[in-house]
């Protein structure tokens, strides 16, 4: 005997909603290395100094970035590059203007052998793309071109003709970064319930 499963007229359109979440498509990046951060729960704060993390100016916040590590890191780094780091990235109390100066001078996303989960889900909800992969310092060196494939879920050197898999994105985090941050992906999720609501009346 067959069984029938009652479903809820709600839950159509929630499955609706998930698929949707689901079927999204991230942009894959390319871009160099521009810099790789091999410090254990490295604090972003450093990237343009504490004294510095006030400044709301993004440019005088750009001026400042880096000066620790590579004077010089603005001339070099190029629209599209990326950036690479330890493990717990981003550990301690994570400010967003660092990360700001590096979208501002062209840096397109982040890759780690781990984050920090206040960082992540900070980062992730400004829409700046993310991605863990475990042995990626011994992979890359500075300047190597790398991309980030978040549908097949992989980091390839494409200097050195290796490869890595990342950790997959959960629905919520891609759909968020294809939504271009948090805002975006409560706005798209609240059109979809709507329209749920639509044709479920129709």
């Amino acid at each position: 005997m067959q069984r029938c499963h009652r479903r809820r007229i709600g839950d159509r359109g929630k499955d609706r909603r998930s698929q949707k979440v689901h079927a999204m498509t991230l942009k894959t990046l390319r871009g160099r290395v521009a810099f790789i951060f091999d410090e254990i729960d490295f604090d972003i704060d450093q990237i343009v100094g504490v004294k510095n993390i006030k400044i709301t100016d993004i440019e005088e916040l750009a001026a400042v970035a880096m000066e620790a590590y590579d004077p010089d890191f603005r001339n070099k780094v190029k629209p599209g590059d990326i950036l690479v780091g330890n493990h717990n990235f981003g550990y301690g109390h994570p400010h967003y203007p660092p990360m700001r100066a590096m979208r501002h001078m062209g840096i397109a996303g982040v890759v780690c052998e781990s984050f920090s989960p206040g960082y992540w889900r900070g980062e992730i909800n400004m829409g700046f793309p993310q991605a863990t992969c475990p042995g990626i310092l011994g992979m890359v060196e500075r300047w190597d071109e790398i991309e980030v494939d978040y549908d097949a879920n992989e980091v390839r050197n494409l200097t050195k003709g290796t490869s890595l898999p990342i950790e997959p994105l959960s629905d919520a985090d891609r759909g968020t970064l294809s939504a271009g941050g948090l805002v975006g992906y409560i706005k798209q999720r609240e059109a979809a319930g709507k329209n749920g609501q639509q044709q479920e009346g129709s």
